[in-house]
């Protein structure tokens, strides 16, 4: 890895000091600019860029703490080997060439039997195409393994916004400033999107209404002029709802519709047979929240709608965004550069080259199976021929990289069985000792994003990055392009494209419609994306136009919850609460979760619950609970209050299992079934019951 003394070029140096572009890792929509200021080769200012507009200088409260995670004692520095148990954590540290070595000899004696018994498990731990999948797509592509659907987070959003848009395209960020009437849809921006808040917040400034739509009374919900407390999963009825009330009343833009709409008749058709009165049922609203909202958004303009994941993550989240979707098309709000939508702006990195950074040319023909990163717990439990595996080889190797797994994916306690595994050969990539690391046959150290070359896209905002390294790399460790350029050396591949360097692979990112040394230069660039883009059609669907349905494309509907009571009536009447599992505010999934001074203000895993369920349950605020299901229990403090509505509980994630008092966290709870579209996990789709618990040994009175 490149010095800091060596990258004069690309700084300004000022006093002494060297000014290097970095940017945000991290799976937030934000993809925040950072400006490092090294000094004797040491960091002495991470910063905010004020110089990039939809970031403008600010950083998360995470983020700015990142120094923490590069210093951090418990640091993973040297590769280390298992001596004992798995799931013990218990290591010796070994030589780089003698891991490497080992590892490469499994995985050959593996791939001559049949190279799709080997899987990787990877996803956004870095947002950066470098250290991602570039490298890494290389290698697995080379080798033949299982491919891995990547479906852990939003592929039910994306397929829905795929399917009604052609891609996964919205609005861009900045212009939220001028809307005039602004939904934030399942987000809680305050923890999750700040510089969306700062927009947000300038918008209200001007005279804007703001309405939260979330079941949680989120630290946003608080700050909105209204806020709309839907059950878990109602989404799509409560867009069919609107839309009722806006054909009704003629609140529409009947051009627009003519014109830009695919099966706006059948939608019209379907939406009418969803009246006020039938969606406030399954949302638990009132009429009159659902006809007020439905009047704001049909008479204001320009209307915004900032969809989020979250409310995507239950049984029918593809078809809710599909509904949600058309909603900008039926007002007409796509006219106006302040009017749309956003839930990701992914697709319009055109400029982004993936085949030629993973090559998928080196699969000579060959179609490996997929497996679905959201049943990795049953993936990896089961037999040869199990149609988890696509009817072929069990899984006996496993490379983890970016992710940590037995703590954030689905029914944890599978997940962790399957890990357990004796017979699994499994390598983790990482800074620490997860939850996934302490199953691991070897633990590999990873850079940390100030100690390597990068680039990045952002899924909410229109801006290309760059990330300079600021720091050598501490102890031992190598990027994981690096480690996969190691290992595939070590597996006889030897196409040249696995000797590109980690600045060749930054500079075959992207195509030539991106100015480079811009890039280098000021450490980001404008996509080419109109200002309104929608405001003539030119959606990226064959048609241009969004699609309601087709002959290929059938009405999106409301899909109930795989767990509530219209689909399993016997299991609501045992388990009568749901519980979403929202990420708590300084957290990021399972990163930061090890930070000390983040830890120290979370304190503990938490419920939220509602006076009236705690009551029910003689619960007060502060007491530990059980929270359990048919899957398992996780113990936790609660919180009593109106951050939960009625009957649903919110259980903040996501702790490392071993950091809670029982060895397990949220996702203990949470079920391997799978969305209506793009197959991903119901992570909000979950029935549990409380029940007040004794004070676990150590815990602060």
């Amino acid at each position: 890895m490149t010095a800091p003394a060596d990258l004069a070029s690309s700084r300004d140096t000022l006093a002494g000091a060297a000014l290097v572009h970095a940017a945000c890792p991290h799976d937030c929509p934000d993809t925040c600019a950072i400006r490092v200021t090294v000094q004797g080769g040491r960091v002495v200012k991470l910063q905010g860029d004020p110089d990039h507009p939809p970031t403008h200088g600010a950083l998360c409260t995470k983020v700015s703490r990142y120094m923490e995670r590069i210093e951090h004692p418990d640091r993973v520095l040297t590769p280390l080997k298992r001596i004992g148990p798995k799931g013990r954590g218990e290591f010796a540290p070994v030589g780089w060439d003698e891991a490497l070595d080992d590892i490469a000899a499994r995985l050959r004696a593996i791939a001559a039997c049949d190279a799709q018994a080997i899987a990787p498990y990877s996803y956004a731990g870095t947002m950066g195409f470098v250290q991602g999948e570039a490298m890494a797509g290389r290698f697995w592509n080379r080798l033949g393994a299982s491919r891995l659907h990547r479906s852990i987070c939003a592929e039910a959003g994306a397929t829905g916004l795929e399917l009604t848009y052609g891609a996964t395209v919205g609005m861009h960020l900045e212009h939220f400033a001028e809307s005039r009437l602004i939904l934030i849809w399942g987000s809680n921006p305050i923890t999750s999107s700040v510089h969306f808040w700062t927009f947000a917040q300038e918008a209200k400034r001007r005279g804007a209404k703001l309405i939260a739509i979330d079941p949680r009374r989120s630290e946003t919900a608080e700050k909105c002029h209204q806020h709309l407390a839907l059950r878990p999963g109602s989404d799509g009825a409560l867009a069919l709802g609107l839309m009722h009330e806006l054909i009704v009343h003629d609140w529409l833009d009947p051009d627009y519709l003519e014109r830009w709409v695919e099966g706006w008749p059948q939608l019209r058709e379907r939406a009418l047979q969803w009246p006020p009165q039938r969606a406030a049922a399954v949302c638990g609203l009132t009429v009159d929240e659902i006809q007020g909202l439905a009047r704001d958004y049909g008479r204001t303009a320009p209307a915004a709608i900032r969809l989020n994941y979250g409310m995507q993550r239950v049984r029918g989240g593809g078809n809710a965004v599909r509904l949600i979707a058309l909603l900008p098309c039926l007002v007409g709000a796509w006219r106006h550069r302040a009017g749309g939508l956003l839930l990701s702006a992914s697709g319009w990195n055109k400029p982004l080259r993936n085949a030629q950074l993973q090559r998928p040319d080196l699969l000579a023909g060959r179609r490996p199976r997929s497996v679905n990163m959201a049943n990795i717990g049953d993936t990896l439990l089961a037999e040869a021929g199990a149609p988890e595996l696509g009817g072929g080889p069990r899984i006996e190797a496993l490379l983890v990289y970016n992710s940590n797994p037995v703590a954030i994916a689905p029914d944890s306690a599978r997940v962790a069985a399957g890990f357990a595994r004796e017979d699994l050969f499994t390598v983790v990539l990482e800074h620490f000792r997860t939850d996934t690391a302490d199953h691991a046959d070897y633990v590999l150290p990873a850079t940390m994003q100030l100690e390597h070359r990068d680039v990045h896209a952002s899924y909410g905002h229109t801006w290309l990055l760059t990330n300079q390294p600021a720091l050598p790399p501490r102890g031992l460790a190598r990027s994981n392009a690096q480690i996969f350029r190691d290992l595939a050396a070590r597996m006889g591949f030897d196409e040249p494209c696995f000797r590109d360097d980690d600045e060749t692979l930054a500079r075959q990112a992207f195509t030539d419609a991106v100015d480079a040394g811009a890039l280098e230069r000021d450490g980001w660039v404008k996509l080419a994306v109109p200002e309104a883009p929608f405001a003539s059609g030119g959606f990226s669907t064959a048609s241009g136009r969004a699609r309601a349905c087709g002959p290929d494309l059938p009405l999106p509907d409301f899909v109930p919850n795989h767990e509530c009571a219209e689909a399993d009536p016997a299991l609501a009447a045992r388990l009568p609460l749901a519980m979403i599992s929202p990420p708590a505010r300084h957290f990021l999934n399972s990163t930061f979760v090890n930070i000390a001074s983040l830890q120290a203000t979370e304190r503990e895993p938490a419920l939220e619950l509602h006076p009236e369920d705690a009551a029910a349950r003689g619960i007060a605020d502060g007491d530990w609970v059980r929270v359990f299901n048919d899957r398992g229990d996780h113990l936790c403090l609660a919180r009593v209050g109106h951050r939960a509505r009625p009957g649903v509980v919110n259980g903040l994630g996501v702790w490392w299992r071993k950091l809670g008092r029982d060895g397990h966290n949220v996702n203990q709870l949470t079920h391997q079934k799978l969305t209506d579209l793009g197959e991903a996990p119901c992570f909000y789709d979950c029935l549990v019951e409380v029940q007040r618990a004794q004070a676990p040994a150590g815990a602060a009175a």
